[in-house]
């Protein structure tokens, strides 16, 4: 698929999926979900990727929502379509089922869609200019890209209703303190950061990555027994691996592991 509306570069195992429409702040329009979702499959069916980083262009927005003229005319019933194709039951559900870790580079406005993006990712970076929010109450809807659902996993119910409610933003050391992102840096150093811990990941092995972010993933939707069953059961799995045995013989020869996802 030719990309209009997003970049898509890969880099010595680093793919960066970029959402360029910055003279709109990077809302997300119809083609623009599309073209995300084509991007996404191309990276899980890419070997050669092992980390995935998502990214807005320019300095003004990471993803400031939906495109708002899209739901002008959109239906109840072409809403609900809509949810299970391009919306938080599918393209942002795929973002999050990627066996690849992957991280957001928030350089700007997060907001609607946009802060929901970030929630998929695994790990969130975001520049000291960044600003995040759930702002759809103010137009007569809701969050409904997993925003209900993921924000109070992630930051607790009282302060996820309280922006639910509101429609408020924060700035960046604002989601930093409640937990919604994990780091806030100067404008200036949000993409070498992003790509600086891309790499770092990116030498680990891919498959016990994979591994790892289902057993954390697991935790969140089953009890604590059955969490630590699949995690004995993974466990298991990688002692099987190619890899477990590189990364065992490396440390005891004293040099650096070379990993292959086998």
């Amino acid at each position: 698929m030719e990309f209009q509306n997003i970049l898509l570069k890969k880099e010595k195992g680093i793919a960066t999926i970029t959402v360029n429409r910055p003279e709109v702040r990077n809302a997300l329009d119809t083609k623009t979900r599309e073209e995300l979702l084509a991007a996404v499959a191309d990276v899980a069916a890419d070997d050669t990727v092992r980390v995935v980083i998502f990214t807005g262009a320019g300095d003004k927005a990471f993803v400031s929502g939906a495109d708002i003229r899209v739901f002008k005319e959109m239906t109840a019933p072409k809403i609900l379509e809509f949810s299970y194709t391009l919306g938080g039951m599918g393209l942002y559900r795929k973002i999050e089922q990627l066996d690849k870790p992957t991280i957001a580079a928030i350089n700007g406005y997060a907001l609607g869609g946009g802060c929901e993006l970030a929630l998929v990712c695994d790990i969130r970076i975001a520049s000291e200019n960044a600003r995040f929010g759930q702002p759809e109450i103010n137009i007569g809807i809701m969050p409904g890209a997993g925003g209900t659902q993921r924000l109070p996993r992630l930051i607790g119910i009282g302060k996820a209703k309280e922006l639910c409610f509101t429609g408020d933003m924060i700035d960046a050391r604002e989601a930093e303190r409640i937990g919604l992102v994990d780091k806030v840096v100067p404008p200036e150093q949000l993409q070498a950061t992003a790509m600086e811990l891309a790499r770092k990941i990116a030498s680990k092995s891919p498959l016990i990555l994979k591994y790892i972010k289902r057993a954390i993933d697991r935790s969140m939707r089953t009890d604590l027994d059955s969490g630590l069953a699949f995690e004995a059961q993974s466990l298991s799995t990688c002692f099987g691996t190619e890899d477990k045995n590189e990364g065992v013989n490396a440390f005891l020869e004293k040099r650096a592991p070379e990993f292959r996802g086998r």
